[in-house]
């Protein structure tokens, strides 16, 4: 994960975020209005001052629009990326219309352990709440005497698990898919989840992200007494870490939520109401906070 930086540099899931408003506004008047897939390449660190996006289509078809976006900071590309257009919705042209949904037995729910309604708000920044409720359990899977160490027999297994809810604290703001390019990067990654015997000499870091692809699963829900407006669940899975360059990768999922953190009325069928509004796997190296500094002296300072 890339936090916002110091010296002016900028997060790499808000960049993200203002690529994708960029070409939500160049298809909006077209018949391909959603967006269902991005891949973003973050070649130069990118940096809190003017930029402009440069947006160009590359194929259109009966069900999808392809375009490419490059974000530029003083006429240098910063960030490419491709992104998938199209409508997030059944077709009627779609006589199948495959789902995996509930109540079917192999449906992936919420991974997270316990409602919002039950957990304590801390705050994160200005405009974010964070819920400390699932965490414990959760967290509890990395621990050292966790049944999901791995040994010599172990077939497949380990990584380190992460989750919370998350909440706009603004109570005008909304849930937007912009919006999710941004919370797919709010997490903690590998490094930073692995006991201190399993990073032997890592100082305070930067994890800058080299690479970033998202899906657009479903259609953001409607504010409803099942659907909160601010609020959503995440989660998020790292398993490898490699050089060069404390190389690691991480998985995200991004969950409707069915309240406000620490609100609304209980519901024993609240997991069946929910859906994953979007997925995220990044790949991000691990190097020492010295690098961030010096990239912060130049917006057109190369990775």
């Amino acid at each position: 994960m890339e936090r916002r930086k110091s010296n002016d540099q900028s997060f790499s899931g808000y960049v993200l975020a203002l690529i994708l408003e960029a070409c939500i506004q160049f298809q909006s008047s077209t018949r391909h209005v959603d967006p269902l897939h991005i891949t973003a390449h973050f070649l130069r660190t990118t940096v809190i001052a003017p930029f402009q996006v440069s947006v160009r289509t590359v194929k259109t078809s009966s069900g999808f629009t392809n375009l490419t976006a490059e974000l530029l900071q003083e006429d240098v590309v910063k960030v490419m990326a491709h992104l998938i257009f199209g409508v997030n919705a059944p077709s009627p042209k779609d006589k199948l219309n495959l789902t995996l949904n509930p109540p079917s037995t192999y449906a992936r729910r919420v991974p997270l352990h316990s409602r919002p309604s039950h957990a304590v708000a801390n705050i994160l920044g200005n405009s974010i709440l964070m819920s400390n409720g699932p965490r414990s359990k959760i967290l509890a899977k990395n621990l050292p005497d966790s049944p999901n160490r791995t040994s010599s027999s172990t077939v497949g297994g380990g990584g380190l698990e992460w989750g919370a809810w998350f909440e706009f604290s603004g109570k005008d703001e909304r849930i937007t898919n912009p919006s999710l390019c941004f919370l797919v990067d709010i997490f903690l990654n590998t490094p930073t989840l692995l006991p201190k015997t399993e990073r032997v000499g890592l100082t305070t870091s930067w994890y800058p992200t080299i690479t970033l692809s998202m899906e657009f699963k479903n259609k953001i829900p409607s504010p409803s007494s099942s659907h909160a407006s601010r609020t959503v669940g995440l989660y998020s899975l790292g398993r490898f870490m490699t050089p060069p360059q404390g190389r690691h990768d991480a998985y995200v999922e991004v969950w409707s939520a069915p309240m406000n953190i620490g609100a609304g009325q209980e519901k024993d069928n609240w997991r069946d109401e929910q859906v994953c509004l979007a997925i995220a796997t990044q790949m991000a190296l691990t190097l020492p906070m010295e690098v961030n500094k010096k990239k912060g002296q130049g917006p057109s300072s190369k990775l």
